[in-house]
């Protein structure tokens, strides 16, 4: 028995002895395993240690260069400030090495050659790193000033120059300029010339400037204004001449003549080209690469925006080495400067201004073509804003001022899309005839001035302004009669009706160098109600044009049916491209372009107020009325579409006006007036 317990006893101590031996044995295994890793990882070659170095100068990781770095070598701040002003300052990207000898003869060294691009183009060089060894953190670089550049020493200074590119212009058909440069005033202070006692001649400053006072005593507290600098504070126009007589009644201000972007058409054609400004941290990064700098301008809206990359330029650089006396030593990159491209659009500058002036008090949108080419000669948003107070600087009130406006200047309505009213009527009819739902040489039933198909559609009922006789398709467009082509648009079928709109260019992009919204027949994409059927008829339901897509629409009674591809920038040999071949069989185009001259051109057509006696033009007035529920006042646009019908005219043009808010003006009479004074200056 005892025997047996002695025996119990020796086995479980073998066990406990067995244990400890295991857990030793591990112990040693994971301490050797952490030497051998450690050992391994301090034996890092160097030329790892410099392609690891090399990888963190475009990330732009300075902290993690200099743990690379033996520190005994430079300072940390010595060093991130020294890498990061040259690194950053030049642009470095895309930066490659390849070791040129990796073998163990020299340890201590490393051949290499490096390459990476700058603002003033590629560098490339040979070089050499040395290295020392560091008992804990394995191979260090001995950093010196040449491992930026081979021939820069610590005493030398790295600089690169521009040579800033001229940006384009924008001009138009005939060569006027619509951007360029142009001579503005910078307003500044000389410290020296000032009144002891400032503060009411800086408030003064501040009213006539738009400024606060405070912005102009900071600026005159910087660091390296002396009592001889010019102090810039802002800029105005050269020809405000009463304000710069009330300027230079201040002590101390002085006007220096400056070249800024200008917009010789101001107003008239803002929303069309646009404007340039600074660029901003997102600029930067939206297009990091492309050679942008803090000091940049950068198209922000319309062509400027547009045509940025062409109308940039590309700046020269020079990136060179100085010694500690500002001698040159050496040129790394070279760069010449391109000027930017001039645009040159088919806009003519004074129909463009012509159109604005008649509009420039309403909400609306006009374009003006030649429809036999698909020349734009004119596109205007109204009302409009100056792109040349951009360029001089809006006050905080001004800036309020656009903003806060009810009428939204700075919205550009030329390319959206708009209810068209009567002036898709002859669209309707189109896809009317073309089904064989409409006979042009029939008389209809008169359904006088209200109408609706059966009980079905409850309290809603179609109604027209006039009650005309006989009813046919002309007098139906003549007399813009809504029930007519109400009831033409169900006759046609929903499907068929869209399909007809589809084959016209709706729900699709129109091949435009601006981008337009789409127009549409139904906020979903399809008609599925009758009421909705019979409304979309004459233009109302949730049908929505954009005035470019119509006009281009209207292109094809000019062409035997083909619509024409509207295009702003200007050739030389103006063509037409087709963007729709046959929207309209060429048969019921010669009859439709009859029955629209007739409404232009019969005292009761509701276009005779553009009536000529020396030349033939065709056209169709538009009136859509928004409401939210019928037998209420709603507001209404009101839309002119005219053309020229003899192609052998010197200055054929097709003109597409809408005018949102005409309820109380007369209609889209007041559009058709407006329209017809435009067409007398530019057809005379």
């Amino acid at each position: 028995m005892a025997k047996t317990r002695q025996h119990r006893r020796n086995q479980k101590n073998g066990k406990t002895i067995l244990i400890l031996f295991l857990i030793v044995l591990v112990m040693v295994v994971v301490a050797g395993a952490f030497l051998f890793f450690r050992s391994r990882s301090t034996q890092t070659k160097p030329e790892d240690v410099l392609k690891k170095y090399m990888s963190y100068i475009e990330k732009q990781q300075y902290e993690k260069m200099y743990a690379l770095v033996n520190p005994d070598s430079v300072s940390k701040e010595d060093f991130i400030n020294r890498n990061q002003n040259i690194y950053e300052g030049i642009g470095c990207s895309n930066m490659k090495i390849k070791i040129k000898d990796s073998s163990d003869k020299s340890k201590d060294s490393v051949s290499y050659t490096a390459s990476f691009d700058t603002l003033a183009g590629k560098v490339s060089f040979d070089n050499k790193a040395s290295f020392k060894k560091d008992k804990e953190k394995g191979w260090l670089i001995q950093w010196k000033d040449s491992l930026i550049f081979p021939d820069l020493l610590a005493s030398d200074k790295v600089r690169i120059y521009s040579d800033e590119a001229q940006r384009g212009q924008i001009v138009d058909r005939n060569n006027q300029v619509l951007a360029g440069s142009g001579p503005a005033y910078s307003v500044g202070l000389v410290p020296g010339k000032m009144n002891a006692d400032s503060s009411a001649d800086i408030q003064k400053l501040a009213q006539l400037l738009g400024m606060e006072a405070e912005s102009i005593q900071t600026s005159l507290d910087q660091s390296w204004v002396t009592e001889d600098s010019f102090v810039p504070l802002s800029r105005i126009s050269v020809s405000d001449t009463s304000l710069q007589d009330q300027l230079l009644t201040i002590a101390g201000v002085k006007l220096s003549t400056v070249q800024v972007r200008t917009y010789p058409l101001g107003a008239s054609a803002s929303h069309l080209i646009g404007y340039v400004g600074t660029v901003t941290a997102e600029d930067l990064e939206k297009h990091k690469g492309e050679g942008y700098t803090s000091e940049s301008v950068i198209g922000k809206s319309g062509l400027e925006s547009l045509y940025e990359k062409e109308l940039r330029g590309k700046t020269g650089y020079t990136l060179v080495i100085e010694d500690e006396n500002g001698e040159q030593k050496s040129i790394l990159a070279y760069t010449e400067k391109k000027d930017g491209e001039t645009i040159k659009l088919t806009i003519d500058s004074a129909l463009q201004s012509q159109i604005y002036s008649e509009f420039q008090n309403d909400e609306g949108a006009s374009v003006a073509m030649n429809p036999y080419t698909g020349e734009v000669l004119a596109l205007v948003s109204t009302p409009s804003y100056n792109n040349n107070d951009f360029i001089l600087g809006l006050s905080q009130s001004e800036w309020d001022t656009l903003n806060n406006s009810e009428s939204n200047p700075m919205y550009n309505r030329f390319r959206q899309a708009w209810a068209p009213g009567s002036t898709l009527k002859p669209f309707t009819a189109a896809i009317g005839l073309s089904e064989g739902v409409l006979d042009p040489q029939k008389e209809y039933e008169d359904h006088g001035k209200s109408w609706q198909k059966d009980n079905s559609w409850g309290d809603y009922y179609v109604t027209t302004l006039e009650d005309y006789s006989p009813v046919t398709l002309e007098n139906a467009l003549v007399y813009s009669d809504n029930i007519f082509f109400a009831k033409t648009a169900l006759n046609i079928g929903a499907d068929k009706f869209m399909s007809g709109l589809d084959k016209l260019g709706f729900n699709v992009d129109v091949p435009f160098e601006i981008k337009l919204t789409k127009s549409q027949y139904a906020n979903d994409g399809k008609i599925t109600k009758e009421i909705q059927l019979a409304d979309s008829g004459y233009g109302q339901g949730q049908v929505l044009v954009n005035p470019i897509h119509l006009a281009s629409m209207y292109t094809a009674f000019s062409n035997n049916g083909n619509m024409i591809q509207p295009y702003l920038i200007y050739k030389d040999t103006p063509s037409a491209k087709v963007w729709i071949e046959t929207a309209i069989s060429p048969e019921h185009t010669s009859i439709l372009v009859d029955d629209l001259k007739a409404v232009v051109n019969r005292p009761e057509g509701s276009g005779y107020a553009a009536h000529r006696t020396d030349m033939e033009l065709a056209g169709k007035t538009g009136t859509a009325e928004l409401k939210s529920e019928q037998g209420t006042q709603g507001e209404e646009i009101g839309w002119f579409s005219v053309f020229t019908t003899d192609p052998n005219l010197s200055k054929p043009i097709l003109l597409v006006s809408m005018v949102d808010g005409v309820h109380d003006k007369g209609g889209s009479t007041y559009v058709v007036k407006k329209d017809a004074t435009i067409l007398n200056s530019y057809l005379k």
